[in-house]
Formats: structure tokens, sequence, C-alpha cells
């Protein structure tokens, strides 16, 4: 009994990201970026509206990232870059300028889009392992 112990799940090597997959992953980065922008420019438009398009157009990037990328690490750079940019522009200047006023709707813009941004990295379809599909116990 003491040599004849098998596992049934073997563990396979950790793979290097290829060059490919990182540039894509930076790609989702700096969509979300503009996602970001677009955003923090249409939310205080057409309010309610503008709001709801802003958050709706940031829930289908970072979905649709993830199911691109097939793991929830797209979602995750998307929602990343989102966040990024974001708080840089809450951030005021110097020459008093600044993007987002201090009202509701703003805040609802960012914390919702935090919100919005977990909640569709966290829902989204993890990766899979390769390989045949196999059931536990036989």
């Amino acid at each position: 009994m003491s040599g004849d112990r098998t596992t049934p799940l073997m563990a396979q090597p950790i793979r290097p990201p290829s060059a490919g997959r990182v540039g894509a992953f930076l790609g989702l980065f700096l969509l979300g970026a503009v996602v970001a922008v677009a955003g923090a420019l249409v939310q205080p438009a057409w309010f309610p509206g503008g709001l709801l398009l802003a958050l709706a157009g940031e829930a289908g990037t970072v979905l649709g990232a993830a199911r691109l990328m097939r793991s929830r690490a797209g979602g995750g750079a998307v929602a990343g870059g989102w966040m990024l940019v974001v708080i840089l522009l809450t951030a005021g200047r110097p020459e008093g300028d600044f993007l987002f006023a201090a009202g509701g709707g703003s805040y609802l813009f960012l914390l919702g889009g935090i919100a919005v941004a977990v909640i569709c990295a966290t829902l989204a379809p993890g990766r899979q392992p390769d390989g045949r599909p196999v059931r536990l116990g036989k």
C-alpha cells in the first residue's frame, strides 16, 4: 500500500502569461480608463439618464472583458482602470478646476461605479481548467 499512492487530480505546471495576453490586459485597463472619462462627462449631462447610461456602459465593459478573457481578471483589469481614472478625476487642480461637482449624482457615479465593477467582476464566469471533463470520486 505504501508505493501505490496516486492522486486523481494532478497539478498542472503554471505557465507564465504570453505577451499577447499581457497586452490584452493592458488594453483592457486602458479601455476601463476611457469608459471612466466618458462616464464622467455623460453622467452630469442628462441626470438621471446619463448616470444610468454611464453605469450600464461600465457594467457591460467589465462583463464583456471577463467573458473575452475567460477569466475574472479581464473584468478586474477594466475595473482597475476605471477606478484609477475616476479617483484621479475627483481631485481638484491648483487653478480651482474640477470635473465632479459636490452633488448626489457625482457620489452615486463614484460609489455606484465601484459597486458595479465589483459585482460584475465577481459574477463573471471563472476560468475552467483545460482538458477532459472529470467527475470526482470515480
